[in-house]
């Protein structure tokens, strides 16, 4: 959510025309993120985010996109796409993939309780179920092969400890993909990316926070559900300075999961080796937005040594979510 490319005040406002979004009141950069530029978009039919592709094809993009309706018409809480007047969604500015999508109300949880564990695992779970028909298929690209193409990238910039332990886990999660236990796990559409900054909570009624949707589907693709659940629970459920795993908040998630969509007895078995392969992909990235970075205005790149801590923690101290 850097900005790479700078968007003019009358391209958004053409595109808006264009969207029959009404008159464009104002657009202003969104510089959290390190993956698409993005704008807040205000207009006279309401509140929208711009996103200006960076990495993503126009050939890759329609999979996000239509799924991200597909779970908007079936009632899940996420951004839906606007479309022109031939019903595209896909759309162009300076040559790149672009869309706009509803902005969700709220604001992030950054300091989460069990109470938003439940709720995030409860929709979760609701929204593997609604893209279980979805039909278009793509893989999961920051998956084992992006995993195998970049350590050989990020090595050089690594200590000794750090080498032996990127390579050793790389191995380990080959082994795992390579086991029938691997093969029999559910998949489906998953989101790959829930993390705190990527869902949005408002109040109720009765003053307790409501989750109001997930947004930023693209790092979405079709994968194990179980490791759309392990990437959460590494946020959701971590104690910041060490990795440690909250077990209080993990139990709440996986609880919550269960009771929408029953968990197999493989998907509990194999969680503690998810949980490291969800910490290596992320350590992964992170080393290399932090050592081979884009130019971009007020770009940030994440620290890559907190899911280094992670990883240290998954294969220190496994964890086997019991079922209630």
């Amino acid at each position: 959510m850097a900005v790479f490319t700078e968007v003019g005040v009358d391209e958004a406002a053409g595109l808006a025309y264009r969207l029959g979004l009404g008159a464009l009141k104002s657009l202003k950069p969104i510089t959290a993120g390190i993956e698409n530029t993005n704008y807040f978009l205000s207009a006279e039919r309401g509140e929208y985010v711009l996103t200006l592709f960076e990495r993503l094809t126009f050939e890759q993009l329609p999979f996000y996109l239509h799924l991200m309706k597909h779970l908007a018409r079936q009632g899940i809480l996420v951004p839906e796409p606007q479309a022109d007047a031939s019903g595209e969604i896909l759309h162009a500015l300076h040559d790149k993939p672009a869309a706009v999508v509803d902005r969700l109300r709220g604001g992030h949880a950054l300091a989460p309780s069990a109470a938003h564990c439940e709720q995030v695992g409860a929709a979760l779970a609701r929204m593997h179920l609604a893209g279980h028909d979805y039909p278009r298929q793509q893989p999961n690209l920051r998956g084992l092969p992006w995993w195998d193409a970049t350590v050989p990238l990020v090595l050089p910039f690594l200590t000794p400890g750090q080498h032996a332990l990127i390579t050793a886990e790389l191995t380990f999660q080959h082994s795992v993909a390579a086991s029938a236990s691997d093969a029999a796990l559910p998949r489906g559409a998953i989101h790959a990316d829930l993390f705190r900054d990527n869902v949005m909570f408002e109040d109720g009624p009765d003053g307790a926070p409501r989750l109001s949707g997930f947004f930023d589907f693209y790092f979405a693709g079709v994968d194990r559900y179980a490791f759309d659940i392990a990437v959460c629970l590494n946020d959701w459920c971590v104690d910041l300075p060490s990795g440690r795993l909250l077990e209080d908040r993990a139990s709440a998630f996986v609880t919550a999961y269960d009771a929408e969509r029953r968990l197999t007895g493989d998907e509990l078995r194999l969680m503690p080796a998810l949980l490291r392969a969800a910490a290596l992909r992320f350590w992964i990235s992170r080393l290399w937005d932090y050592h081979l970075p884009r130019e971009a205005h007020a770009l940030v790149p994440h620290d890559p040594a907190h899911f280094e801590r992670v990883l240290r923690e998954r294969v220190a101290q496994p964890w086997h979510p019991a079922r209630a």
